[in-house]
């Protein structure tokens, strides 16, 4: 049977499908941000103090929500036929919640350069670890664009001209990736996201999450989670559930990856594909 790949939603609601991937015969979803929305002080001229005080679409949404849209898509996908569940960046911690809900329902997990949580609660304990220590993840700050407090959601200006938040972003995301590539990213990225997500208690259990078969993706060149910081979840769920180890993969591309290390993300895609069809 066709596998169909569910994209979980990562931060600011980055969630596609590759479409070489549903080129070569696979179904693919994305599970967008629940109730995003744009709005008039967001587009050019941008009204920034409005922007900084509307209130979000958002305000309200929490994590579980967020969990039980994705588990809706995995429910109508499975009957479909085999489900490969796939997780980027903190998109990692999502995963890991809907696989500890409906084991039953995936039959891969993905996690590319992404979160998973097993020793340490959440993602943003994990980023203070030692292996975390490179991290340039500080590099999103200069584009936050309102309280969270006031509107009820993290907030950021992804149209900022800031040349200095433009290029510490880039270095930090996409070094190797060109700027047509880096500012497309930019564009596909919703301006709000939910608050709570990085300190969330994202674990799994061995007995729910910790029997789906993973697949771990990692990127070599990753200056968000670092490549040591990777190698630590996954020696982590290896040691917590050493019958279901990750099947790791590597891809030579920075964290959201150019043009050349999403081919090679498609390939590996392809393959778990194959391997559950």
């Amino acid at each position: 049977m066709t596998s169909t790949f569910v994209f979980a939603a990562g931060a600011n609601g980055v969630s596609a499908a590759p479409p070489e991937l549903v080129l070569r015969g696979y179904r693919g979803v994305g599970v967008p941000q629940p109730e995003q929305q744009f709005r008039l002080s967001y587009q050019a001229p941008q009204d920034l103090g409005a922007f900084a005080t509307e209130p979000s679409a958002l305000a309200g949404v929490t994590v579980a929500d967020q969990v039980a849209s994705t588990v809706d898509v995995v429910r109508r996908a499975a009957a479909l036929g085999p489900v490969v569940l796939v997780g980027s960046s903190i998109g990692g911690a999502l995963v890991t919640l809907v696989a500890e809900e409906v084991p039953e329902l995936v039959s891969a997990l993905v996690y590319d350069a992404a979160f998973c949580c097993v020793e340490l609660p959440t993602p943003e304990e994990y980023l203070t670890t030692p292996e975390a220590a490179s991290s340039q993840v500080g590099a999103m700050l200069g584009f936050i664009a309102a309280d969270p407090a006031v509107i009820g959601a993290m907030r950021f200006n992804w149209r900022s001209s800031s040349a200095e938040a433009l290029t510490a972003a880039k270095a930090a995301l996409c070094a190797d990736a060109t700027d047509g590539e880096f500012y497309a990213l930019l564009n596909a990225m919703a301006p709000d996201d939910i608050i709570g997500r990085g300190a969330t208690d994202s674990r799994g259990t061995p007995e729910r999450w910790g029997r789906v078969r993973r697949c771990y993706v990692r990127h070599l060149q990753d200056r968000l989670v670092p490549l040591a910081l990777q190698d630590r979840m996954i020696a982590e769920a290896d040691a917590r559930t050493p019958g279901t180890r990750f099947e790791v993969h590597d891809i030579d591309t920075s964290h959201f990856p150019n043009a050349a290390g999403m081919a090679q993300f498609v390939e590996v895609l392809d393959k778990v594909g194959q391997s559950v069809s």
